[in-house]
């Protein structure tokens, strides 16, 4: 069972991630993307971007920095080999483009048992150099209970 008493509790700011073409490209490779914006700094441009942008849901490899901290946290008590992922949610306030250095910041946002089985929601915030909210990143890990 997750300790319910990590409710509430926010982890340190990530180490700054900076975004790079190449690997906004590969992560637009990796789930199909075909847009211009994502693959052409050309065609980013011209859309009005700075750079290559992102595909919304890059944002995930961001989150995984703050997710690592939490799943390492021993009073969080959570087991790896027991977790199924349960829902995942983006709400940007901007894209992400290449050349960003974000950081993140993770609230535990709930612990709720169901039965012999945990549901941990997390609310990830990650902030650019300038220290804007660039998006929230909400996740649910389900951790299976016992045999």
């Amino acid at each position: 069972m997750v300790n319910p008493n990590v409710q509430g509790k926010k982890y340190p700011e990530t180490a700054p991630y900076l975004v790079g073409r190449e690997k906004i490209r590969e992560f637009a490779n990796a789930v199909f993307s075909t847009n211009p914006v994502n693959l052409n700094v050309f065609a980013a441009q011209t859309a009005g971007y700075p750079d290559l942008v992102a595909p919304p849901t890059f944002a995930v490899l961001i989150q995984e920095r703050s997710l690592g901290a939490v799943l390492a946290d021993p009073e969080a008590d959570i087991d790896f080999s027991r977790v199924v992922h349960g829902d995942q949610r983006f709400l940007h306030n901007r894209p992400i483009v290449a050349g960003d250095e974000l950081t993140s910041v993770l609230e535990v946002a709930s612990v709720k048992s169901l039965g012999a089985h945990s549901m941990i929601t997390f609310s990830t915030e990650v902030y650019d150099a300038d220290k804007k909210l660039v998006l929230t990143a909400i996740s649910t890990l389900v951790v299976r209970g016992g045999e």
